[in-house]
């Protein structure tokens, strides 16, 4: 590009008028002249382009920037579906707890008091006392007669939710108290307890007369085995 350019000034100076032009013709080759060598210097100035040079090394981390401000809330989801209420337990696993007291024959005549006892441990306030009176129950008198046998607790009658008791009544009885019609039979008194406090209960069964009616002649546990048994259970 230069030489083309260097050609080109070289041709117009050949082609300018001699000596004998006028002032004014020489005043504008100089002019011309002088705008060739801008030309010429202006492209002589310019360089090729070299090669790429290999890259630079990365710079130092920049220091953290201003923090942003905070962003637009988001809107609430859609409702979930309701889960299944789970319970769990604290408890250690229930351990059995029950007694058995037995006598070979209490052939025990009284019409009013306590009959037997047997004493038994609770383990824990919030559970409920079983229990069961197994052994022969008779009753007789001249006219009509009813008697209660029932469970105490610590010498009170159950209170949760009603006391545990039994009866027997007799209408048309013996004209004397030693007649014939003396019938012993194996009975049954049993219920559970509620609300009864952890700790050393004294388990007992009484026996006693039926509110309104009079008084018989009772027995308990004529001739044959009687027991009571006590199990704790949980609620």
């Amino acid at each position: 590009m230069i030489l083309f350019w260097v050609s080109v000034i070289l041709s117009t100076s050949l082609l300018l008028p001699s000596n004998t032009e006028p002032e004014t013709q020489k005043v504008k080759q100089r002019t011309l002249r002088q705008k060739d060598l801008d030309i010429i210097e202006r492209y002589n100035g310019m360089c090729m382009q070299g090669q790429m040079g290999p890259p630079g090394r990365e710079g130092n981390p920049g220091v953290n920037g201003i923090p942003g401000t905070p962003g637009i809330p988001g809107r609430d989801g859609a409702k979930g579906e309701k889960g299944e209420c789970m319970r769990e337990s604290l408890e250690e696993p229930w351990t059995p707890n029950f007694k058995q007291c037995a006598w070979s024959a209490l052939n025990y005549g009284i019409d009013l008091g306590k009959i037997a006892e047997c004493t038994f441990t609770k383990m824990r306030s919030q559970s409920a006392l079983r229990v069961v009176f197994s052994g022969s129950l008779r009753l007789k008198c001249k006219t009509a007669c009813c008697q209660r046998w029932y469970f105490t607790f610590n010498g009170a009658e159950c209170a949760g939710p009603l006391p545990i008791e039994a009866i027997i009544y007799l209408d048309q009885g013996s004209a004397e108290f030693n007649s014939t019609i003396n019938i012993h039979r194996t009975s049954t008194v049993e219920g559970l307890c509620e609300g009864i406090s952890a700790g050393l209960i004294d388990v007992a069964v009484w026996v006693g007369t039926c509110s309104d009616y009079p008084r018989g002649d009772a027995s308990t546990g004529w001739n044959s085995v009687s027991r009571i048994i006590i199990e704790e259970l949980p609620k």
